[in-house]
This record gives C-alpha cells, structure tokens and sequence, in this order.
C-alpha cells in the first residue's frame, strides 16, 4: 500500500476523535492531502474508529474517484475535496460532532472572541447554514464560509476544521470544542466580555510566532 504513514495518521487521529470526546459511533471524518499525487486519503464510510486500520483507508482523486481501497470512503468527502482543489496552504481536514460545539450549531450561532485561543482559529467561529449531509452544496457552503479562518460550526451537525497537516487540523477541532464550552457556560451566568479588535489583532499575530521554530545550521 502506498501512503503508509498518512494512512496511519488518519488511524490514530480517528482513534483520538472518540478518546478525546470529539465524536461518537462513526461520526466525522479526517482526510490528508498528498499535493504532489494530487489525491486525498480519507477515513471510510461506517467503520468504527477503533476497528479502522490502514487498509481501510481510501485513496480518491478530487473528483471522488476511488484510485486506491476497497472501502467506501466517508460520505462527506465532497466537503474535504473542496479545500484541496480551491486553496493552496490546506492538507488536512478533520470533521467532529463534538457534544458542545454541535449543540451551539444547532442554534445557528457562531462564537465571538471571548477567549484568546480563538486566534487558533480566527477572528470569530462562523456557523453556517444547514446543508444535507454528504451533498456538494454542504461542501459549497461550509468553503464559503470558512473564508480564511481554520475552523467553522456546521449549521444542526457539527464542526468542519482545516490546517496545514493533520495534527494542527484536529487541534482547530479541539479549540473549536473548547470555546463552544466556554460560550455555554459563560452565557449560563452572564454576558462573556469579549476581546476588542485591538486585543484580538495582537493574539493573532502572536498565533503566527506559536510553537517551536527550527534553527538554521
């Protein structure tokens, strides 16, 4: 099997989708993007996280072609081809029916900057509108949307979130959950004050210098 270890990715990454409570059953989905084949891998339709191995992820072309597998690939792969074709800085695309930010979804809000680890995402978690799961039109309104933010809420269903590899996308995903809990809990006892434009402009940036940088040698 080609892809071994993008395909072994998707398989511990579906495996934390459950332990870290950000789905159930067989809900959502992962894919990567390998750029220079032009094909995504992308977790399969129905099996439950834990009994998925590598042979059961499937290798589609942009059109939804199955070039590599023998499973059906998630119905949602219309929504994970989309940024692949339309951006340039997207190879991963992880989907959850997180318990909190499905339930904000269900409301059609989006959340505002209450908390400075939205900047992982961008200015504010958009929500877009309802959309039949598993159609083009989901994946037309969920790109629209996202714009050029990493994370959206999915209207009545659940939360879409992209990066530039698999681990950064699941951790937008978990942001995502985390704000959503925030905004619950903070609005069951007041008003959230929210970061200004100003704070807001400076998290961003400082988002852009996060982590660890390699050294030049």
């Amino acid at each position: 099997m080609k892809y071994m270890a993008q395909r072994q990715q998707i398989v511990e990454f579906g495996k934390k989708l459950i332990t870290e409570k950000l789905t159930t059953g067989t809900g959502g989905n992962i894919s990567i993007f390998i750029r220079e084949d032009n094909v995504m891998l992308i977790s399969p339709s129905g099996i439950p996280y834990n009994e998925t191995g590598p042979e059961d992820i499937v290798v589609l072309d942009l059109d939804g072609n199955v070039v590599e597998g023998t499973r059906k690939p998630s119905s949602e792969y219309h929504m994970h081809c989309i940024f692949y074709q339309k951006t340039d800085h997207v190879n991963s695309v992880v989907h959850t029916h997180s318990d909190y930010a499905t339930a904000v979804a269900c409301l059609l809000q989006e959340i505002e900057p209450l908390h400075y680890i939205i900047g992982s995402v961008g200015d504010k978690v958009r929500c877009c509108d309802y959309k039949t799961f598993g159609t083009q039109e989901l994946a037309d309104e969920a790109y629209r949307v996202m714009g050029e933010n990493n994370g959206i809420l999915l209207g009545n269903h659940g939360v879409l979130a992209v990066g530039s590899n698999c681990a950064d996308a699941f951790s937008v995903a978990k942001d995502i959950e985390f704000l959503a809990k925030l905004k619950i809990r903070a609005e069951a006892i007041g008003k959230p004050v929210l970061l200004n434009q100003e704070q807001m402009d400076v998290v961003v940036e400082k988002f852009g210098t996060y982590g660890q940088v390699a050294e030049k040698v």
